[in-house]
């Protein structure tokens, strides 16, 4: 194995592992324990499984650091193509996305303790806990659909480097920079115009495949570095 498909399968893995356990809490948590416009079941939820709860907020703070590496290994694998525009790729994948993801487990941990009932919150009945579980877990939503901007723009110049590259599928690198439009569709939509969302998402979720078919690209073919010897 070469150099370029060492550094392309150490990222494929990277991206993989980090996409795998952030799923606990953008996808998995919110299947089985967030009832829509039910705060009350919601909160009982969540108290009944605290500790499911609580591996979510983990593998959301895991997720965000595992990401970090997953920009630094692309950094490492395409900064030959064009390193300025590496580096915001990199400025957008991780510097700005990581703090906003630490930051936003804050609410969860406020929802965790609302549904719980903690002794110093006895100032506040019941369905009080419930309706301000449920607030801090929808500003947890609002804040990840802030975030979803720069999930998209980081694209951009990714899916750039990736059709440029000589050496990975230009596809794939056409599908990256959909994608991004597709994010920030998403994003625009949940912050403007709620009651869409759900449509948007119905519709968007096949464009944004193409991170998962590069991730895999990248970990089961890795680059191929005959193709680029060729493009230069």
């Amino acid at each position: 194995m070469t150099s370029l498909g060492r550094k392309a399968r150490v990222a494929g893995l990277l991206y993989v592992l980090a996409s795998v356990v952030g799923g606990v809490r953008l996808i998995y948590i919110p299947s089985v324990l967030i009832v829509h416009r039910d705060a009350t079941a919601t909160a009982n939820n969540i108290a009944a499984h605290e500790l499911l709860f609580r591996t979510g907020i983990v593998s959301y703070l895991v997720a965000s650091t595992l990401f970090i590496f997953v920009v630094l290994a692309l950094y490492r694998l395409l900064e030959g193509v064009d390193r300025p525009l590496a580096v915001v790729m990199v400025i957008l994948g991780c510097l700005v996305q990581a703090p906003i993801f630490f930051v936003n487990t804050a609410n969860d941990i406020a929802a965790l303790l609302f549904a719980r009932g903690a002794d110093f919150l006895s100032a506040f009945d019941k369905p009080q806990h419930a309706a301000l579980a449920a607030l801090f877990l929808d500003l947890h939503h609002q804040l990840d659909l802030a975030n979803s901007i720069f999930w998209g723009l980081w694209l951009l110049p990714f899916g750039l480097l990736v059709y440029r590259s000589g050496f990975l599928p230009r596809i794939l690198g056409v599908w990256l920079m959909v994608a991004c439009f597709s994010y920030l569709a998403l994003s625009l939509t949940g912050l403007l115009a709620p009651q869409y969302e759900d449509t948007v998402w119905k519709y968007a979720s096949p464009v944004n495949l193409g991170e998962v078919a590069m991730m895999l690209w990248l970990l089961i073919v890795g680059a191929r570095e005959k193709s680029m010897a060729a493009a230069a």
